[in-house]
């Protein structure tokens, strides 16, 4: 199943997407978002929906960020030798780990703003992981059973603000800056997130392209390493790392600015897309 998260008319919801359309499940079901509806037990409900007529056409309606509210954002720097090479760094045993905030989230088709404090602003095509299951400690072998689904991101960022200090949250949770969407694909869609591939396009052109495979530490890692640290809950989001490429490490850097598109595709998930717009 596709899941996603809108707002039609001024109200928010969230709903299943299929060949006809929308299917309203905010209207249909208890939960009020798709983080408090990951949480219960109706998916398998949700499912017998897809057949059916649908509600609204995707293009009567706003998308949002996949969870607009998550508890957590788990983002994964360095995680692409790729990445770890175009920026002069060494592979570290166990993942960076830093944090967004869900205000900085907008969903697929809103713009991407560019900050008025940079001229860097920066494209890191990602997969997140969106957690179904709630669990502390959880191990490798049965991490994957604690997904809902997969989604696509880009985790703009604002490379002069980033290198203030040592710390990267300044210059990766500037507001309007992270893309996540369209939807999620279920994770029975996807039994191994290894096969997916990523590929980010600015204004057509393949600026990033990797199998994730490639991951330094795999996704069931990753969710073993976080959830060690704290319970991971419905709706929690990890955003699993870019591959080489960015825009700051290219000769010559390669920034978006007013009016370039950016697109993130990952493969049986769909294309996240959104203008880029200079704050005004």
């Amino acid at each position: 199943m596709k899941l996603c998260s809108f707002t039609k008319d001024g109200t928010s919801s969230y709903g299943l997407v299929t060949d006809k359309g929308l299917v309203d499940l905010g209207k249909r079901f208890t939960a009020k978002t798709l983080r408090d509806f990951l949480a219960g037990d109706d998916t398998a409900e949700a499912a017998k929906l897809f057949e059916g007529e649908a509600d609204f056409s995707l293009d009567d309606v706003s998308l949002d960020p996949v969870i607009p509210n998550p508890d957590k954002i788990i983002c994964v720097g360095l995680n692409y030798h790729t990445h770890i090479t175009e920026t002069g760094r060494e592979e570290t045993p166990n993942p960076v780990l830093f944090a967004r905030y869900s205000g900085s989230q907008i969903g697929h088709g809103a713009p991407l703003i560019k900050p008025l404090e940079s001229d860097k602003f920066d494209y890191e095509g990602e997969v997140a992981v969106i957690i179904g299951k709630e669990g502390r400690r959880i191990s490798e072998e049965d991490a994957l059973s604690h997904v809902a689904g997969y989604s696509c991101y880009n985790d703009g960022s604002v490379r002069d603000w980033q290198k203030h200090t040592h710390q990267f949250m300044p210059g990766k949770t500037f507001a309007g800056t992270g893309g996540f969407g369209p939807w999620m694909v279920t994770a029975d869609e996807i039994p191994d997130p290894a096969k997916l591939h990523l590929q980010t396009r600015l204004n057509g052109e393949v600026v990033q392209d990797t199998d994730v495979s490639l991951l330094v530490t795999s996704i069931p890692r990753l969710i073993a390493y976080c959830s060690t640290i704290l319970p991971l809950l419905p709706g929690d989001v990890i955003v699993s790392g870019t591959p080489g490429g960015v825009g700051a490490r290219r000769t010559p850097p390669l920034f978006m600015k007013d009016g370039d598109i950016c697109e993130v595709e990952v493969s049986g998930i769909g294309i996240l897309s959104n203008p880029v717009k200079a704050e005004a």
